[in-house]
């Protein structure tokens, strides 16, 4: 799936993702790195953005104490 995006995606593209779930977080970020066409933005996990809109999945990550990895990849 991720080859078949990165294929569509513009140059200069960015793909965002975000987890609460660590064990997800480092699946996305092998995964992500693994894909020659995308390149991490930061060394690992990006700061969430303030243009990222929080979602209830987030909020209630937080509020269970969890942790919230966001990754951009650029093209």
């Amino acid at each position: 799936f991720l080859a078949l995006l990165a294929s569509r995606m513009k140059a200069g593209a960015t793909l965002h993702v975000a987890t609460d779930w660590e064990d997800y977080a480092l699946q996305m970020l092998e995964v992500l790195r693994a894909e020659p066409a995308l390149k991490n933005t930061v060394g690992d996990f990006a700061e969430r953005p303030d243009t990222r809109p929080q979602t209830k999945f987030e909020a209630r990550g937080l509020r269970q104490g969890h942790r919230v990895w966001d990754l951009v990849f650029r093209k």
